[in-house]
């Protein structure tokens, strides 16, 4: 085995890249990749410097790791700017750093892509090892992987870097026949709150569509566009995505695609974009131009859990953050990212904080399974649930 470095997606075969991502994950798909690169979302003055490391056998692509040389921590949603100060308390520079994420995408899945037929353990081990001399060769202050999956985070401690937790909250399938079955499991009281919110959406006029990627057309398209852009003006003034990323999704990665549109008085008014890949179904933007009382739930949660249901999926990631979820039916999950300070005294304080954190982060979680709305407590995510293991 020997491994090389790519600097754009396009230097390496598509087919090969997709076999190494055959789980279902979309968010490692060659296609999705090369759209961030080609839209401006990395390279260039975008702060995300892609490093692609590549394992070689016998001439064949046997794994790659995903990297990006930052110059910030913009666009991770695992948090480090304490670090970056008190590193630079220390009279010295945290950026640039090394990170192994998708960017603007906080979904758990696999960063050490393997090949099918190859040996995982020997080939993970093989990248990490690249990413440790990568960064020591570049200079970097640290090693982040970010939003891995549970093996993959054990097989990263094992090799030095030390585990993060953090908590999204999951829809996760019980075998439910159809929405209204689902609710039954609700108290009435939470089960009334839904009912409720889902009826102010109807009685505002307002219909819910949910289009597949073939079904968008250029309309479809731009309304998003106008709905994902105001949002993000609203919250960041930054816009990070372009149109002609998303047009480009929805050539490319068609069959991910899942659209819920808002309609009132034949107008769009609103829109929320998933993904879906594996058995699992990620929301990831929302954005709407008039304000309709829950159609926000309706939009982002409610129609997803639908989908889930009819299609089959087990699992319905709606994005980072949000404790409202949880009276909702959306259950406290761990996720995990790894860290490594290449500074070994440094590395020391990191490795406790995270201990701590780690500790705190547990309680944190158990506390807030206490609030779901089930009659009966559903069952406990495990760990394997925080991710998904395809991710």
């Amino acid at each position: 085995m020997h491994i090389t470095l790519a600097e754009q997606l396009s230097e390496i075969e598509a087919g090969a890249w997709n076999r190494l991502a055959a789980g279902g994950y979309p968010f490692v798909r060659h296609e999705f990749l090369t759209a961030l690169e080609q839209h401006g979302a990395v390279g260039g003055h975008s702060g995300w410097s892609p490093r692609y490391l590549l394992a070689w056998e016998k001439g064949e692509l046997s794994g790659a790791l995903p990297l990006y040389l930052k110059s910030h921590s913009w666009g991770e949603f695992v948090f480090d700017w304490a670090w970056a100060q008190a590193y630079e308390r220390s009279g010295r520079a945290y950026y640039p750093k090394l990170v192994a994420a998708i960017p603007y995408t906080p979904c758990g899945g696999p960063r050490l892509l393997v090949a099918p037929a190859a040996h995982s353990e020997t080939v993970t081990a093989a990248l990490i090892d690249a990413a440790k001399t990568l960064s020591r060769e570049l200079q970097v202050s640290s090693l982040h992987v970010l939003f891995t999956d549970a093996a993959q985070a054990h097989a990263l401690e094992a090799r030095g870097l030390q585990q993060r937790w953090g908590c999204q909250y999951h829809w996760h399938n019980r075998g439910y026949a159809d929405f209204d079955d689902f609710l039954s499991h609700f108290t009435a009281e939470k089960r009334k709150k839904v009912k409720r919110e889902r009826r102010r959406v109807r009685e505002a006029g307002v219909e819910i569509r949910i289009l597949a990627g073939n079904e968008l057309g250029p309309a479809e398209w731009r309304a998003f566009y106008q709905f994902y852009r105001n949002t993000f003006l609203e919250k960041s003034g930054v816009v990070p995505l372009t149109q002609g990323f998303f047009e480009s999704l929805g050539t490319t990665m068609a069959e991910h695609i899942v659209m819920v549109l808002a309609c009132h008085r034949n107008e769009y008014v609103a829109a929320a974009l998933s993904l879906h890949g594996g058995d699992t179904l990620y929301g990831r933007y929302w954005g709407a131009n008039q304000d309709f009382h829950s159609l926000h739930f309706e939009a982002c949660y409610y129609a997803g859990i639908e989908y889930c249901i009819r299609e089959g999926l087990q699992r319905f990631e709606p994005g980072a953050q949000g404790e409202h979820k949880i009276s909702r039916g959306f259950t406290p999950t761990l996720t995990y990212s790894a860290h490594w300070m290449l500074d070994p005294g440094f590395h020391t304080a990191v490795t406790r904080f995270l201990a701590e954190e780690r500790n705190l982060m547990s309680g944190h979680r158990a506390e807030l399974s206490l609030h779901l709305p089930f009659k009966l407590a559903a069952p406990a995510a495990s760990a394997a649930d925080g991710v998904h293991e395809h991710d």
